[in-house]
């Protein structure tokens, strides 16, 4: 085995055209290159960002994300200001007669203990 890897770096014609065939057939850089063209070759080798699966078929965990921030809302962790307005819109339109309020359930038990 050695004697072949010997015959491969010897300068003859016969070893650079076996060395470029072997270069084709196990899909590296046919002739010698610069590190510019090394980068080139690099890119090119990878697969497109459009093909890649972790940037195409990437999903934020949506329900999973809003039911964590409704429980972090009942704690009182977390500010929801829209479910805040909505809120304190449906108190209003009670105040002025248009529904029926019913007061939002308490979000932390000590303020329930402080009001009673």
């Amino acid at each position: 085995m050695s004697k072949y890897v010997n015959l491969a770096t010897v300068g003859t014609a016969y070893a650079m055209r076996m060395n470029r065939l072997s270069n084709r057939i196990f899909g590296e850089v046919v002739r010698p290159t610069s590190r510019r063209s090394m980068k080139v070759v690099k890119l090119f080798s990878e697969k497109p960002v459009n093909k890649r699966p972790e940037i195409v078929e990437y999903y934020p965990r949506f329900k999973e994300t809003e039911v964590l921030m409704k429980h972090l809302r009942n704690y009182g962790l977390f500010r929801d200001e829209h479910k805040d307005f909505q809120e304190e819109y449906d108190r209003l339109r009670a105040l002025r007669g248009k529904t029926k309020w019913i007061p939002p359930p308490f979000r932390n038990k000590k303020e329930e203990e402080n009001k009673s």
